[in-house]
């Protein structure tokens, strides 16, 4: 997928456990496992916005896109 989540990156500079991020944002531990490995098709901007909230960063920090024919 074209589009690649960092969120684990984040967590790890906060030093922030996946049970805190999940409790904090207001998601499953279930759903953050689906973001932290790539799997999510998408992302309500609440969501987006409620996850920049706790970790104090922009989603720019937390998504990137990745150029899949530049790799090929």
């Amino acid at each position: 997928m074209p589009i690649v989540v960092r969120l684990d990156v984040e967590l790890a500079k906060r030093k922030m456990s996946v049970g805190e991020f999940s409790e904090r944002v207001g998601l499953t531990p279930a759903n953050v496992a689906v973001l932290k490995n790539g799997r999510a098709k998408a992302i309500r901007f609440s969501t987006l916005e409620a996850i920049c909230r706790v970790l104090d960063c922009q989603p720019g920090e937390l998504l990137e896109w990745v150029d899949e024919q530049a790799t090929q």
